[in-house]
């Protein structure tokens, strides 16, 4: 890790000290009880990254549910385990059981502010207590109950049937969520070093934001909010999402997955946010099968674009070692193209960045044309990015106990497009 000399305020007595201290500690409780919509002026935790982004640095993708010792691919010495991966069985094993490596001062930094929040009850349940197992199958589909998600979510406040929506400030945003949730700011460096972390910093302009999910999914999720601010409604652009490849690299972890929503693919709010959370189990989309599709030069990189064979949805697969702002560019655009047809659509970040998934979703449009079976309806289960990746996230006890690969597959296939949608989609992607 690169050390460096921060200037730091002289001393002159341990009056002042004492003096400091106690500002500090009353400009805390004054602030964190405010939403976050006031939070020029108030200090929060910062990392720092690099302006100059390097090239994506490839982090081996898992390759089976056997091979759970997923080393970084100049560190073959380190040995990661996990429950929930090497159990094929119908007994639950709890999300607890996970190891999670950590790889970098910001993957220390996302788990330590997060169990912070959790000591301080700012969850609505405790996600680590949510029973989990592997689905037996081909697939190896990662079943979780969580009762709490279904009950104390907040609900969806905007029409579904609507990529591209204006922000509404009336209803539910991430200005209105309170100080407390915040964690750090994520922010491109002024000195031109990165993977540097500032105890306070003082906000100003608009902040890139990381914020729990107070209704988690899984170990250390968070929201990673651009832009706070400037109330930038649920739609991706080539700047936003290399944000998104920055925070997947920077965190340099293969089990922390970044996910996004559009509107119509169950987003529930309609403010610019990406979601990430701690896996320790191969999701079933990153096994997937491949097939060729085109190789495209964006800038000064070679962008693999793949799409998906024999998964029970249909979706592109782009994979890139060159610089992240190409392919930011690239699936940025794409996007903004598919928001402009209204296609809903899923995003799944893995490899550090190196590998993206982007899968249309209809499931929110068959729902309202009545086209989906009874148990799929009565699952209450809407498939967003994870369920699409493989994590089903079940609301209620028999469902999880009932769960089979067949049902899961039956229930994803009401997500995948059409053959004439997915030949628009590939069309607007070669463009």
């Amino acid at each position: 890790m690169t050390l460096s000399i921060v200037k730091s305020q002289t001393v002159y007595s341990l009056t002042q000290l004492q003096d400091d201290d106690q500002s500090k500690i009353e400009e805390k409780v004054d602030s964190s009880e405010k939403p976050i919509r006031q939070i020029l002026g108030a200090t929060v935790h910062l990392y720092n990254f690099a302006p100059k982004v390097n090239a994506i640095h490839k982090i081996r993708s898992f390759g089976s549910f056997t091979d759970m010792v997923v080393p970084d691919v100049d560190n073959e010495s380190e040995v990661i385990s996990s429950h929930v991966g090497d159990s094929t069985d119908e007994h639950s094993s709890e999300s607890s059981g996970q190891v999670v490596p950590q790889k970098s001062l910001l993957d220390t930094l996302i788990l330590a502010e997060w169990e912070c929040k959790a000591e301080e009850g700012l969850f609505r349940y405790d996600v680590t207590a949510c029973p989990t197992h592997t689905i037996e199958g081909s697939y190896g589909f990662i079943a979780q109950l969580n009762e709490g998600r279904a009950s104390k979510k907040r609900p969806t406040e905007f029409c579904v049937d609507k990529v591209d929506q204006p922000f509404d400030e009336c209803k539910f945003n991430f200005c209105k969520a309170m100080q407390k949730e915040v964690l750090f700011a994520f922010e491109e460096s002024q000195y031109g070093r990165g993977g540097e972390f500032e105890e306070a910093f003082v906000v100003s302009g608009s902040p890139n934001l990381v914020v729990i999910n107070v209704s988690p999914i899984e170990y250390g999720h968070v929201l990673l909010v651009p832009r706070v601010l400037d109330n930038l409604p649920q739609l991706v652009t080539p700047d936003t999402l290399l944000l998104a490849l920055q925070f997947a690299q920077e965190a340099n972890n293969p089990y922390f997955r970044i996910g996004y929503n559009s509107l119509g693919a169950y987003a529930t709010i309609n403010h610019l946010h990406f979601q990430a959370y701690y896996l320790s189990a191969a999701m079933p989309l990153e096994r997937a099968k491949t097939t060729f599709v085109s190789k495209k030069k964006v800038g000064h990189s070679s962008i693999r674009i793949e799409k998906l064979v024999d998964y029970p949805v249909d979706g592109l697969v782009f994979e890139s070692g060159g610089d992240p702002t190409d392919m930011a560019n690239l699936i940025g655009g794409l996007c903004q193209r598919l928001a402009v047809k209204n296609i809903p659509h899923n995003m799944l970040i893995v490899d550090r960045g190196a590998r993206v998934f982007l899968v249309p979703n209809y499931f929110s449009q068959r729902k309202a044309r009545n086209e989906l079976p009874q148990d799929v309806l009565d699952s209450q289960v809407d498939p967003a990015v994870f369920e699409i990746s493989g994590h089903m996230l079940m609301k209620r006890k028999e469902d999880y106990d009932m769960l089979d690969e067949d049902w899961v597959l039956k229930l994803l296939k009401c997500a995948s497009v059409s053959e004439d949608v997915f030949d628009e989609v590939l069309d607007l992607c070669l463009l």
